[in-house]
């Protein structure tokens, strides 16, 4: 997928991410059997592979400063044949740095983002460029020089958001909160890119606003997806703890089977903190947080200005029954029904500085 002209473009629930997987792998033990050969003197191999449909031109790629730091990589801007672009450096690790096993991961963690990711296109979701598979041959221009690319890194290329992460939005409008009817289009652009994805039954699994970006006009799109699936037919194939603490949902956090409604729940939890500016739990410990949520049905506290339209949606999408939490598009609908011209939300009338319940609840 690149550019919206729909030529070529595939269905995400026509991936099927195991040839997908085979296929990266194959590729992947290509480029590590040239390194070798190169190595042992025994010839660079063959040097006109055929590209994968995501790979794209290393020499049209400019890498700038870092943005971001993370576990395994880091996060750069960048520009791609004259597109301003974010790119996400992944670095395996120097060879017998990480075991077999944690190189493994990450190959199927890339394997998985690049399979889910360049197959959609909807305004709500980061538009992916392409990805390149570093070999020992592949170099790539830096405002300093070239960087050599070796088979232990790789990176993903997107389209740039200048607006920065949805969180640090709301972090930094955390004492004068956000207007009512801009929360509602916030919630609104998230709730419709993820009723995209889980209509074309891609299940993001770590749905927060860390995760959310935006664009000049403060459009949220969906990013990041590193742990991102296809949904199983067998809700039993998807288990165990993924995603984060503090929005993961009661089945995710029991390492129950569990399906695309982990993604309704984890936006139950976004939706309070986009109308709070706050963050849920923020007195409590992880495992304090991950033991009540289960046991206890812990939830962040609703304050009382919230308008019930609002509220009311936030329940329903942390319902720790997974069955009785509505879809994403029923959620879109809800959410396009509120009247944002009434109720000031956390903003009343003739107050500058947010809700004064919420204040005292918190503090100053």
């Amino acid at each position: 997928m690149k550019g919206g002209g729909g030529g070529g473009f595939v269905r995400a629930d026509q991936i099927d991410l195991k040839t997908l997987d085979q296929q990266l792998e194959r590729h992947l033990s290509r480029v590590w059997t040239m390194e070798k050969k190169k190595e042992e003197g025994e010839g660079s191999g063959d040097t006109g592979k055929a590209r994968e449909e995501w790979e794209i031109d290393s020499s049209k790629l400019i890498i700038k400063g870092i943005i971001a730091r993370g576990t395994f990589g880091t996060v750069h801007r960048g520009v791609y044949d004259g597109q301003d672009v974010a790119v996400k450096l992944l670095d395996w690790g120097e060879e017998g740095s990480k075991t077999e096993a944690e190189v493994a991961s990450l190959r199927v963690a890339f394997t998985q983002e690049v399979a889910v990711w360049h197959k959609l296109d909807h305004p709500n979701v980061t538009k992916f460029v392409g990805a390149i598979v570093g070999t020992g041959d592949v170099t790539i221009q830096t405002e300093n020089g070239q960087l050599g690319m070796p088979s232990n890194l790789c990176c993903v290329v997107v389209e740039y958001l200048p607006g920065g992460t949805l969180k640090s939005y709301l972090i930094k409008n955390r004492r004068r909160k956000l207007v009512f009817k801009v929360v509602v289009q916030l919630a609104l652009d998230l709730a419709r890119g993820l009723s995209y994805l889980h209509s074309q039954r891609i299940v993001h699994r770590d749905v927060k606003t860390e995760n959310m970006l935006l664009d000049k006009a403060r459009t949220v799109k969906i990013a990041d997806f590193g742990v991102a699936r296809v949904e199983a037919q067998n809700p039993n194939e998807m288990t165990g703890e993924t995603g984060t603490l503090g929005y993961m949902a009661p089945e995710v956090l029991n390492d129950n089977p569990y399906n695309r409604k982990c993604d309704v729940y984890s936006f139950g939890i976004c939706l309070w903190e986009i109308y709070c500016c706050d963050m849920p739990y923020p007195d409590l410990t992880f495992s304090e947080i991950s033991s009540a949520v289960v046991r206890q049905n812990l939830r962040p506290e609703i304050p009382k200005c919230c308008p019930s339209s609002l509220a009311n949606v936030m329940k329903r999408c942390w319902d720790g029954n997974p069955d009785k939490r509505p879809e994403m598009d029923e959620v879109v609908g809800l959410l396009e029904a509120i009247d944002t011209s009434k109720g000031g939300g956390m903003i009343p009338p003739d107050q500058q500085q947010g809700c004064l319940c919420f204040r005292m609840h918190r503090g100053p």
